[in-house]
């Protein structure tokens, strides 16, 4: 194995510069998706309090309806939230990629780019199933106000 000089090595680290800066950018959506899903399940388990403590009206019905859409809107979450971790995960295996890559001397083009595509795809999955929940969380306040 050749130990590589600092002037081999500085391209290799502008390389990881975009990486980085995908890890960062996707670890404040990740932040905003865990908010939103804190909030969530705190309003799930606040109205289902409710529902116990409520007697048979034709509220009930509109109150088992937004508990649906919050546990509907969970598991979306859930998977933006995964999805967003994922893309973290491939954009660590990619930098650790062009690393070794160069380290090492390998041909590993085609590995790489197939990473960064996933990373991307995984990216597009997240902010797709963010968008889901936006109008799904859209429809239960028109539930709720009844407009």
């Amino acid at each position: 194995m050749n130990i590589l000089s600092l002037a081999q090595l500085v391209p290799i680290l502008q390389l990881s510069i975009g990486p980085v800066i995908l890890i960062s950018g996707v670890g404040l959506l990740l932040l905003t998706l865990t908010n939103r899903f804190g909030r969530m399940l705190d309003r799930a388990r606040l109205l289902n309090r409710d529902l116990a403590a409520v007697p048979p009206s034709p509220d009930i019905g509109e109150i088992r309806t937004q508990i649906a859409i919050l546990l509907l809107r969970a598991k979306i979450l859930r998977l933006s939230i995964t999805l967003g971790a994922i893309t973290v995960l491939l954009a660590g295996v990619l930098m650790l990629l062009l690393f070794l890559g160069a380290l090492m001397h390998l041909e590993i083009a085609a590995v790489i780019i197939g990473v960064y595509c996933a990373a991307i795809l995984s990216l597009i999955g997240s902010v797709l199933a963010f968008i889901r929940d936006m109008n799904l969380s859209l429809k239960a306040v028109r539930l709720e106000v009844k407009l």
